[in-house]
C-alpha cells in the first residue's frame, strides 16, 4: 500500500518537472504553447579555448574552494552559516547572479521538505530568482558568448517554474520554462567546459523522452521541442552527480527520483543513493525520509526504522527542516513495524494517531498516509472488538478518502455491515 502512493507520487513529479522543463500545459491548453526551434539539445559543443571565460564564477577553483562549507552546510541544512558565506560572495561580486541564485538555492531548501503546503519562504525564493535572473541578463547582454549567464537564466526560471508548477500556477510555469529551455539551448554550446552545465540538457533528455512514450497526447507538442534520449540523459545526470560542484547534489536528487519510478526500477540503487546523501548530510530531513521510505519498501526494515526514529526525534528537538509534514510518513512506517515485525499493538496504535495528528497539522487528510494511518487503527479496533472506535476510524475515510480507493471500499463495506 505505502509502495503503491510513494511510486505514484514520483512518477507525479516527472509529469511536474517536464511541465518545468518544456513549459507544457494541460493536454485542453496544450495549443497555447509556441512553435519551438527543433534544435538537439547535445547538437554542438564549443571548445574550451574558443570560449573567453574571464570573469566566470561559475568556473573558478578559489570561489569554489571558498564555497565548499557553505555548499555543504546548505545541504545539510544550516542555512545561517551557508547564507552567511553566500552574502559575503555578493558583497565582492554584486553584479554577479551568483549569489543570488545560491541564495534562492539555499530558500529552496527551506521549502523542500515541506514543498507541497510550504509557502512561507515563496516570495523570498522568488526575489532572490528575479535578482539572479536580472544580473545574468545584463551580463548576457553585453555578450552572447557569456554561457555562464546563459547557465544562471536556465537555472533561475527552471527553478522558479518548478516552484510556480508546485503551486499548480501552469501560466507563470509556462513562461518561466519556455524561458528556461531558451537558455538552455544557448548553454549547452559550453558543454565542453564543464559538466555543470550538463543537469538540465540531462533532465530535458530523459523527460522529453519518457513522455513521449507514456504520454502520447503530448506528442504534438513536442514535435516542436529538441528531441529528448533516455540514456544519454541518464548518462549526463550520472556525469553532473559524479563530477559537479554545485550541480552534483540536485542531479543525485533527480537520479534517486527516476531510479526509484516504475520505468527505471532500480529502487536499490535509488536507495543506496538516498543512504549516501542521508549520510552525508545527516541534518537534511528530506534526504533522511527520502532514505527511510525506499529502505522501507525494499525491506531493508532496520535502516528504515533507525532513519525514521531519527526524523522524529529531530522534530521533537525543533531541528531545522523537521516538520509535521515529514514525520507523516515516518511515523506510518515506524506504526506498521510496531504492529508487524515487533507485534506492539500499542504502540503501533500510538504511532498510526500520531501519523494522523501530523497529516492534520498540515491539512493532508484527504490521501495517503492519513487514510492509511485511519484504516490500520480501524483493522486494529475490528481485532480487539472495539466496535465504536472501528465505526470512528471508518467514518473518517469515508468522509475522506476518493471513492476509488480501496480503503473507500472496505471502509463502505464494513460501515453497511455493521449499521448502529
Amino acid at each position: 500500500m505505502i509502495k503503491s502512493f510513494t511510486l505514484g507520487r514520483w512518477l507525479a513529479s516527472g509529469i511536474l518537472l517536464l511541465t518545468l522543463l518544456l513549459g507544457s500545459r494541460p493536454a485542453a491548453q496544450a495549443q497555447d504553447v509556441p512553435i519551438m526551434p527543433t534544435i538537439g539539445l547535445d547538437s554542438v559543443q564549443v571548445a574550451p579555448q574558443a570560449v573567453d571565460i574571464s570573469g566566470w564564477l561559475l568556473l573558478d577553483k578559489d570561489i569554489q574552494l571558498e564555497l565548499e562549507g557553505a555548499v555543504q552546510n546548505m545541504y545539510n541544512f544550516k542555512f545561517d552559516k551557508a547564507n552567511k558565506q553566500f552574502r559575503s560572495l555578493r558583497r565582492r561580486y554584486p553584479q554577479h547572479p551568483m549569489a543570488y541564485f545560491l541564495l534562492g538555492m539555499s530558500t529552496w531548501w527551506k521549502i523542500m521538505p515541506n514543498s507541497v503546503t510550504d509557502t512561507r519562504y515563496d516570495k523570498t525564493f522568488l526575489a532572490y530568482m528575479d535578482t539572479a535572473q536580472t544580473k545574468a541578463e545584463a551580463l548576457y547582454k553585453a555578450d552572447a558568448h557569456n554561457y555562464e549567464a546563459c547557465f544562471f537564466l536556465a537555472g533561475a526560471y527552471g527553478q522558479e517554474a518548478r516552484l510556480h508548477a508546485e503551486r499548480h500556477d501552469w501560466r507563470k510555469a509556462t513562461v518561466a520554462s519556455r524561458r528556461s529551455l531558451n537558455y538552455l539551448q544557448k548553454s549547452q554550446e559550453a558543454n565542453g567546459l564543464s559538466s555543470e552545465f550538463l543537469l538540465g540538457q540531462g533532465l530535458f533528455n530523459y523527460y522529453a523522452d519518457w513522455i513521449s512514450d507514456e504520454h502520447p497526447w503530448l506528442r504534438p507538442v513536442l514535435f516542436f521541442f529538441p528531441k529528448g534520449n533516455r540514456e544519454r540523459g541518464l548518462a549526463q545526470l550520472r556525469k553532473v552527480s559524479q563530477t559537479a560542484f554545485y550541480t552534483g547534489n540536485e542531479a543525485k536528487v533527480y537520479l534517486i527520483d527516476i531510479m526509484s519510478g516504475e520505468r527505471e526500477k532500480q529502487s536499490a540503487a535509488a536507495c543506496e543513493l538516498a543512504r549516501q546523501l542521508s549520510a552525508q548530510f545527516p541534518d537534511n530531513a528530506y534526504f533522511q525520509l527520502r532514505y527511510a521510505r525506499l529502505a522501507f519498501e525494499l525491506g531493508r526494515l532496520e535502516e528504515s526504522e533507525v532513519a525514521c526514529r531519527s526524523v522524529l526525534n529531530k522534530y521533537a528537538s525543533g531541528q531545522v527542516g523537521y516538520e509535521a509534514y515529514s514525520c507523516r510518513p515516518a511515523a506510518y512506517i515506524l506504526g506498521y513495524l510496531m504492529q508487524h515485525k515487533y507485534h506492539d499493538l500499542a504502540q503501533a496504535k500510538d504511532y498510526y494517531q500520531r501519523c494522523a495528528v501530523y497529516s492534520e497539522q498540515v491539512g493532508m487528510t484527504k490521501r495517503g498516509y492519513y487514510i492509511f494511518a485511519q484504516s490500520r487503527l480501524a483493522s486494529l479496533a475490528v481485532r480487539e472488538q472495539d466496535v465504536p472506535a472501528a465505526h470512528r476510524y471508518y467514518r473518517l475515510i469515508v468522509e475522506q478518502a476518493d471513492t476509488g480507493e480501496q480503503e473507500y471500499k472496505e471502509a463502505r463495506a464494513w460501515l453497511r455491515a455493521h449499521r448502529q
